[in-house]
């Protein structure tokens, strides 16, 4: 059985690139109607800006799903995690998420239908990976917003959930995934011995949007390859090779 969204519309924010895009096309693949709202996107849409927000929303049909994914990272040790840096972060990634889902919420519940938001968080909303914790303090906040708001939403037949990326190719993490001895060692401690690519996160997303996922609520779904099940790699020199990208068994 195929999932099929036809006649269903659906949000995505930061849907114009990486995760974002891959969820707006594995979402129309499925028959749904897609709107992105993005700062790329036409028309634009700040989703930092509640005035643009809001008339984002007010210019379509009440949404049956969305995909809150809109995010950013600076990488910076704590001394020079700046004020500027500290508020950026949590205004894209956490504030920002949470004015989508109350508006889209809002929508839903005026319109008297169930709806199906997912939001993007990570396997850093778990761990403390050095260099980010302006970006690890936000994933954890948006964890904090999928418990919440599957309490307070679900009477009203709103189901809400989480992705939770590991690393994924995408164009903010080209540059690690074209620098070997760097994706050699990362990839050592993911059982799958590999990153993850956008459209492998889509369809996790798209699965926790659909009727297959009907009761499931206030879940995350971690899409990283084994990455936070282990605690020691089990690619070993040994044993294995790294070669085309990713470990593989000799």
């Amino acid at each position: 059985m195929q999932i099929d969204f036809s006649g269903r519309s659906a949000i995505v924010t930061g849907g114009a690139n990486g995760i974002g895009r891959a969820m707006a096309q594995t979402l129309a693949a499925c028959g749904a109607q897609v709107t992105i709202f993005d700062l790329e996107s036409t028309p634009s849409v700040d989703v930092t800006d509640r005035t643009s927000l809001e008339a984002a929303f007010a210019a379509g049909p009440a949404p049956d799903i969305v995909m809150i994914n809109a995010g950013t990272a600076f990488i910076r040790p704590i001394p020079e995690t700046t004020r500027e840096v500290w508020d950026k972060t949590i205004a894209l990634n956490l504030t920002a998420a949470f004015e989508t889902l109350q508006a889209a919420a809002g929508r839903m519940r005026a319109a008297g239908k169930p709806g199906a938001i997912v939001l993007t968080a990570s396997t850093n909303s778990y761990d403390g990976e050095e260099n980010l914790i302006a970006y690890n303090a936000t994933k954890a906040g948006v964890l904090g917003i999928v418990h919440t708001a599957a309490n307070e939403l679900g009477p009203y037949g709103i189901r809400v959930n989480a992705v939770n990326p590991g690393l994924i190719r995408t164009r903010l993490t080209a540059d690690s995934f074209n620098t070997e001895p760097i994706i050699k060692e990362y990839f050592r401690a993911i059982p799958m011995g590999r990153g993850g690519e956008p459209e492998e996160v889509a369809k996790a997303a798209v699965f926790l949007a659909s009727d297959w996922a009907s009761y499931i609520t206030g879940a995350t779904l971690l899409v990283d390859g084994g990455q936070m099940a282990c605690k020691f790699g089990p690619w070993r020199d040994s044993e294995a090779e790294f070669r085309d990208g990713r470990w593989q068994r000799r």
